[in-house]
Formats: C-alpha cells, structure tokens, sequence
C-alpha cells in the first residue's frame, strides 16, 4: 500500500523538531534578512520548520507513492552500457524527472543560484527517504555535494555558470577520484593535469574507476598537476565536462544497487578547468567531498535499515506459524526489536552528526560573511573537529548496522527472504557496498581515533552524562557512566603501553566510544519523550556490553 515515507515515521518528525536546528537556520538566514532578498525565504524559524515539514511531506509522499513501486524493476533492468553510451533502467529515469518536477536537485544551494538553501540535516532526512524507497537513487539524489563543493571552493565566475544548472536538474555531476592502482590511497593518484600556457587550458589524462555515475556531465576529477611529485601535495582539483576527450569504457556488473551506473571513465587529453587553487586538491578539497559523501551514505545506511525492519515487522505480523504470528514467538520478537533499537540508534547518531555539519558550516559562512565577529571562527573550528569525529564514526555505525538490520530481516522470513519476490534480498544485497565505498569501515576507523585520543567527544559527554535522568533512565545512566569510565581507562592504557598498539586497539576503541556516546543521546531522547525509553533500554542492554569485552581484549589479548 503506498504510503508517505516523511508521515509514516514519526522518527523523522521527532528528530527534526528536536535535534536543535535554531542556531542553524539562523545563521543560514542571516538573522532572517534572506526574507527581503529572496522570496520564499523564511520570516523566523516556526517558518523555516514549517518550509522543511513541507519538503519532507513531499519528498516522503514521492517516495512512497511512486519511487518504491519502482524499484524491484529498477534492480533487474539496471542501468546498461553500448558504444560508449550509459543509459539509465526506465524505473531510474523516471525518478529523476520526478525529482526535477518536485524541485528538490538543489537542496543545499543558496537561492541565489536557484537552490532551497536548506540545511545538511534536512538533506539527511531526504536522503534517507529516497534510500528506503531505492537505495541506489540515492546514488545520483546524494550526488549534490558535487554542486556544493564548486559552491564553496570554485570562483564567482564557476559558480554562475555551473550552479543554476545543478539546482535546476539540467546537470548531474560526478567525483572521479579512484584509479585502478590507487584505490583508497588517494595520495597515489597518477591521473596528469597539464596546463598549456600558449592556450590556458588544462589537460587531462588518465584513467579513473568505481565512478559513480561516472556518465555525469559535470565531473570533479582529482589529478596530479605538479610534475614530478609523488604524494597528496601535487594533486590539485578539476572541473571536466563531458564531451571529447571523457570516454566511458564499461560499467560495472555488480552485487546489488544495480540502477546506479559505476563507470570505468578514460581521460585523454580532456579539457578541464581549476577548482580552488592548486595543490589543495586531496588535502582540502577532496576531503570536504568526502565527509559530505560519508554523511550521505550514513543516510543511505539508514534509509536502508529503515526498509528491512519495516518489511521484516509486516511479514512476521501476518505469518501465521505454530498457531501464532511469527512477531509473537520470542526468537524472532527478539531479531525484530533488536532491528528496531540498531535503526534508532544510527538514526540518533546520523542527524546528531548532520547538525554539527551544519553548524560548522553556518559559522564558517558567517565569519566569511562577518569578519569582525571575533568568535565566530573559533565557533566554526569548534563545531569542526566535532564533525570531523562524527562523521567518520556515524558511516561506521550506520553501514554496519544496516548489514546487521538486512541479515536480521531476511531471517526474520525465513526462506521466503532468500527470493527475489521479497525486497529484502535486494536490500540486503544493497546494503553490503554501503560499508565499502566512501571510505571503508576500517578506513572510518583511522579517521575517527585521532579526534577520540584528542578526547574531542569528552565535553559533549559530559553535558550528556549531566542531564537530571530520572527513573529508568537514572538506572540505565549509571551503566553508561561505568561503561564510559572503562573506555576512558582502556584509551590511557592503550596510550601508556610501550608496545605501541594504539593501531591495533583502535577499532575497539572507536567502537566503544560510539556505543556509550549512542547510549547517552538515546537517553538524552527519552527525556524528551518517555515513548522512547524501550528503544534506549533494548539498545543499552544488548550493546552497551560490549565495551567490557572490548577492554579485556585489548588489555589481555592483543599481541
């Protein structure tokens, strides 16, 4: 029965009304005066919420309504390849064309370019949607960091003559980083840019793979510009066209998000302009992509878990077995409400993780826009190194955890789970790149310890851990203080042992650091709303003990 995917989870509104947007929208709408530049903009922030409610609705009730139908016929048609030619499955087709006609290609742009100037949070829970109803949409929907990458980085003359078309759907983009030989190991890029002085052009040539939607016509491509270097400091950032010189050689047969087209693309001697300066290709630019990417597969992550715990809670309330339905024989009530606690809480973390995103940029912007305002750059650095942390830590969590919530659901199914005619197979299969691309789990992890040993978290923590919890959640507290106390010791311990292995140690860490930061905002929510605390229970009593086993392992079993 189609639905409305904003309406049908009251999550989605719960976490809009309170993760605490305020600051936010009133920096992006500088104090409200975007009213009397640009029309539509909002008079205060009741107004903003209400903006966003509205794109929620809408985007929820085309998810739903349209995009899900979809997306079985989109998984076995796929997106196709000849002489040289990506053409998208008709499913696919139509579900852009459909984004255009709702206007929501430009989410994050300011009006000034034809965007919504709405916030990363916003965006998040948009993404969200679109992943639940077709996670490989997300891959072209998600692709909007492209435009706000050239939005922050390129110069005023880029901006106007690439933006308008990004905001209006016209252009897609691509981020063409990979190569054969340089798979994660950006720094290894041998991809040449050569500048031509008699024309002002620059060349390009190399070869590129694993592009999603590498078919764009707009593509970000990171190449070497500075002759003879060997790691990330000669890399610089570029923008290429397609047309002569962008040739698509293949696309790639691949396990699951089959309606999005991953491109092996060949550069040969392909004009391509600057972004930015040269030099800060990897070391600024490539990273601000990245953690924009990360941030979205989070929410590709979640919109996926959010499908198979659905699905898995519809069949096993009407699968009658043994005389009852299959939700009321305790073996799989347990499997569901598990997928239930593990899809709030990487929902938690995700929009907890999208409004330091958005502060970090909205004050960024402001002390841009104010340079007399001492603090505001402090502010921005602060919110920053929070991001930073959280961002890595939020695509860990999410993309694991929706693996676990799609193995879980074709379980809860039983054989049925394992067939084509059952969504959960696709999603399952979907679910496994989401843990790959963008940065492994692993890589997640190397990102996020150097914010942990710098106790980046600890502040937020301690607000946490300050709240006046009462009740059940008083008692649920007190267990995530002890598991807190037990990570803080574990990571002195790990930094005092003279064998050095805080690498090894790392993931574990990470780990535990997450689950008893999940915890408090968990219980932080149950605060709010009472109805909350079951999940912050089932996710305290099932995970939280890990970290005691996580520190005996890495005092007593680590080599």
């Amino acid at each position: 029965m189609p639905g409305n995917y904003y309406t049908d989870n009251p999550d989605l509104a719960y976490h809009l009304h309170h993760v605490g947007l305020e600051e936010v929208v009133r920096l992006k709408e500088d104090n409200f005066r975007e009213r009397g530049r640009h029309a539509g903009a909002p008079a205060d922030y009741a107004d903003a919420l209400a903006q966003y409610e509205r794109r929620l609705q809408q985007v929820g009730a085309l998810c739903g309504e349209r995009i899900a139908g979809r997306a079985m016929a989109v998984d076995q048609v796929g997106a196709t390849y000849a002489d040289g030619q990506v053409a998208f499955a008709p499913g696919t087709a139509a579900n852009v064309a459909d984004l255009k006609a709702v206007g929501v290609m430009g989410v994050l742009l300011p009006r000034a370019y034809g965007g919504l100037n709405l916030p990363v949070t916003v965006y998040s829970m948009m993404t969200e949607m679109v992943s639940q109803a077709d996670a490989s949409l997300q891959n072209l929907f998600g692709l909007q960091n492209i435009a706000q990458t050239i939005y922050l980085f390129g110069d005023d003359e880029q901006k106007k003559r690439y933006l308008p078309g990004f905001a209006s759907g016209e252009d897609d983009g691509a981020m063409a980083l990979t190569e054969p030989e340089a798979g994660s190991d950006l720094q290894s890029v041998t991809t040449t840019a050569d500048y031509d002085e008699a024309t002002g052009q620059w060349r390009l040539n190399g070869i590129k793979h694993f592009i999603t939607n590498g078919c764009a016509k707009v593509l970000l491509v990171l190449a070497r510009s500075e002759p003879g270097s060997r790691d990330g400091r000669g890399l610089s950032l570029f923008i290429v066209k397609s047309g002569p010189g962008v040739v698509i050689k293949r696309i790639e047969d691949k396990l699951g998000i089959h309606g999005s087209p991953t491109c092996e693309v060949h550069f040969q001697n392909a004009p391509g302009e600057l972004l930015g300066k040269r030099r800060y290709g990897l070391t600024r630019y490539v990273m601000s992509l990245m953690n924009g990417a990360r941030l979205a597969i989070s929410a590709q992550a979640v919109g996926v878990a959010e499908a198979a715990r659905t699905a898995a809670w519809k069949y096993a309330r009407q699968r009658q077995q043994f005389g009852r339905t299959l939700d009321q024989i305790p073996a799989v009530w347990e499997m569901l409400t598990r997928q239930d606690a593990l899809t709030v809480a990487a929902r938690t973390l995700l929009y907890e993780t999208s409004r330091y995103v958005d502060l970090r940029d909205a004050w960024a912007e402001w002390s841009e826009r104010y340079p007399e305002d001492a603090d505001a750059r402090e502010t921005s650095k602060r919110y920053s190194r929070l991001a930073d942390l959280c961002t890595p830590i939020s695509k860990a969590f999410a993309t694991e955890a929706a693996n676990q919530v799609a193995y879980d659901s074709i379980q809860c199914h039983g054989g049925k789970g394992y067939m084509r005619e059952q969504q959960v197979e696709r999603l399952y299969r979907d679910a496994r790149i989401m843990n790959i691309y963008e940065g492994t789990t692993q890589l997640q992890i190397v990102a996020a310890i150097g914010g942990l040993v710098k106790r980046v978290l600890d502040p937020t923590l301690d607000e946490l851990a300050a709240l006046p919890f009462s009740g059940g959640a008083a008692e649920l507290a007190v267990r995530v203080a002890e598991a807190r106390e037990v990570t803080a010791a574990c990571l002195v311990f790990v930094e005092s042992d003279s064998s050095n292995r805080l690498d090894l140690a790392a993931r574990r860490l990470v780990r535990m650091a997450t689950l008893v930061y999940v915890s408090y905002l968990l219980l932080r929510d149950a605060m709010r709303d009472n109805a909350r605390l079951t999940i912050a229970r089932r996710f305290i009593w099932e995970f939280l003990p890990e970290v005691g086993m996580h520190d005996r392992v890495v005092r007593d079993a680590l080599p």
